[in-house]
């Protein structure tokens, strides 16, 4: 029986480290958590956007089970229970700082203890509509947010500093196993940076490899979410403060686990407690023309995940595709908890290191695309499957950045990766009940704002 620390980022690419093989940005935190544990090289969210990643992940479910398709929070259902108070009933303590961004309000989800949790006020994010395609107002106002600001850093530094008190105070002398969640806001836009992490990386003002002429970059659902968030009309010195802002915030978070990394060991917690270090979703970072996330493309969708402490091999790197749920069924594995049948996942701990049968899932159903979206990825295959516009089919293993849809060459195999995605869902009875679901928010909206 182990105790669990988990430190989730906002927003981390991870091909933005030098653990997933960045050319010049520098994590060696992650990379000394490499060399201790586990890296887990193909991970991928629950689904592109902050509130509906984060809700899977709380409540071990889909995100078309539990219906937070989207970051508006009116009249999302909240009955469900989180992993923190499943994990409480059988007597692990479990803390929680940072943001939640999930179904329900922070003091409501049963964790033992919570801290700075910052919900989402309501309504949360009202520019949802995709029938007819909601196009943002602020969105270049947005592409300014970078450059150098005293206080970039203040709001993460308030819950890491809290965290680890609260490992050297309250940990010590609970007398039971314990599960610690830290939820840290960056590398999320916007980019600011102090000046000792803006100073980091002048050649990080770059501009992006692959652009909008790009096939991939031609498909109707990246021509909805570059409408949507009015991307055309970013300069090249906000493409450039943007990308060179992201790498000062990633470095940040390095410097943010080496704390962590630095107590547990000074404190004697190496063999009693793991650690794992993921995000909620990835950064197009300006590749197709797309900046944030909401693409089912891989630097929208992949998170990093590594993984330390007694449950995990050192030096390891394990190919086999995994998801957050897998992440949080870890949690579980490490307390010797029961974990319930009807929750997504497999513990990271049992994973195998090549397994080419094994498929992962991620949907999309929130704001910026005419409609819904699935990813199955197994092997070295991944299939976008649209409910509005044509399939795409990649082989990562020849084309990691996704610039050739192979859909028609290679039509088995689509089958048979869109024969996993029908075993988990039915992609049009789900897009329906998404968009019947958002037509109800509207409606709310709409008599909220007329009354």
């Amino acid at each position: 029986m182990h105790n669990s620390i988990l430190l989730i980022s906002d927003e981390h690419n991870p091909l933005y480290s030098s653990v997933y093989g960045h050319d010049y940005l520098q994590t060696p935190n992650m990379e000394r958590m490499a060399e201790q544990g586990t890296v887990y090289e193909n991970a991928y969210c629950s689904s592109p956007l902050c509130s509906p990643s984060r809700s899977a992940f709380m409540s071990g479910l889909r995100v078309h089970e539990i219906q937070a398709y989207s970051n508006c929070n009116v009249g999302l259902r909240s009955e469900f229970p989180t992993y923190g108070k499943v994990l409480k009933d059988q007597g692990v303590y479990t803390a929680h700082f940072g943001k939640t961004h999930v179904y329900d309000k922070g003091e409501r989800l049963g964790f033992s203890e919570i801290h700075y949790s910052k919900d989402q006020r309501w309504p949360g994010d009202i520019n949802f509509s995709r029938r007819p395609l909601a196009i943002r107002s602020d969105a270049v106002e947005r592409a300014d947010g970078f450059g150098v600001k005293d206080t970039a850093f203040d709001d993460d530094l308030s819950v890491m500093d809290a965290a680890i008190q609260w490992l050297r105070q309250t940990a010590p002398v609970l007398g039971q196993p314990w599960c610690l969640t830290i939820n840290l806001l960056n590398p999320h836009f916007p980019q600011w940076n102090t000046q000792e992490y803006w100073d980091l990386y002048p050649e990080g003002g770059d501009l992006p490899r692959y652009g909008k002429e790009e096939e991939s970059a031609q498909h109707p659902y990246a021509q909805d979410l570059r409408d949507h968030f009015q991307t055309e009309a970013f300069s090249e010195q906000q493409i450039r403060g943007l990308r060179r802002g992201y790498l000062g915030n990633v470095s940040f978070i390095d410097r943010q686990l080496g704390r962590l990394l630095d107590f547990v060991q000074e404190s004697g917690l190496c063999t009693s407690t793991n650690i794992i270090y993921t995000s909620d979703h990835g950064e197009m970072l300006g590749k197709f023309g797309m900046w944030w996330k909401c693409s089912l493309y891989e630097d929208s969708v992949r998170i990093p995940c590594i993984a330390a402490g007694p449950d995990y091999e050192k030096g390891r790197r394990v190919a086999t595709p995994v998801d957050s749920h897998d992440i949080q069924a870890s949690l579980f594995y490490a307390a010797r908890a029961k974990r319930p049948d009807h929750w997504s996942g497999q513990p990271l701990q049992t994973m195998e290191e090549h397994d080419a049968e094994r498929a992962v899932f991620s949907e999309y159903h929130g704001h910026g695309t005419r409609s819904g979206a699935y990813m199955i990825r197994k092997g070295d295959w991944k299939l976008i499957h649209y409910t509005e516009a044509p399939h795409q089919l990649f082989q990562l293993s020849n084309d990691p950045d996704e610039l050739r849809n192979v859909f028609s060459l290679y039509p088995q195999k689509a089958s048979e990766l869109e024969a996993e995605l029908r075993a988990i869902c039915s992609p049009e009875l789900e897009n329906d009940r998404a968009h019947k679901f958002q037509q109800g928010q509207l409606k709310v909206l709409q008599s909220s704002h007329s009354g």
